[in-house]
């Protein structure tokens, strides 16, 4: 395992940690407000139950790819999430597929989402480029 596949395991594991603690936070009355269909996260991200468990299987899975075969899956997890993410960040600002303020009339995506969808792609494009699979070249001496 080279230095920077050890570096994207890292960001990983906390990006895991930090999105499970999204995903519960939502389910916390006072940290979040209102949401028989829709409400806020800390007053600011849109949520609703379906949204904050979506974030606590993305963490969960992350964590999983940490772990899982010594973090063999870190790579894949980094390239999938990645795009997935990039998706939902353009479906997001330009409100594709939207019903109601919502997408798909099932998950309230706002412009705060959208900073964290696309915050959430950089971190996973991060790590999947930073567990390339080559290894660095040694000069002679």
């Amino acid at each position: 395992m080279n230095g920077n596949t050890s570096v994207a395991k890292s960001i990983l594991l906390y990006f895991g940690i930090i999105l499970l603690a999204i995903g519960i936070l939502g389910f916390i009355p006072g940290i979040s407000s209102g949401y028989a269909d829709s409400g806020l996260l800390l007053g600011i991200f849109a949520i609703n139950p379906l949204h904050n468990v979506i974030h606590i299987l993305t963490g969960v899975v992350a964590l999983a790819a940490v772990y899982y075969a010594g973090g063999a899956y870190v790579r894949w997890y980094g390239l999938v999430f990645g795009i997935v993410y990039a998706i939902v960040t353009l479906v997001g600002l330009f409100q594709i597929f939207f019903v109601d303020g919502q997408f798909l009339g099932v998950l309230p995506i706002n412009g705060a989402d959208n900073i964290l969808h696309l915050a959430i792609t950089a971190t996973t494009l991060a790590v999947y480029f930073l567990s390339s699979t080559r290894e660095p070249a040694v000069s002679g001496v």
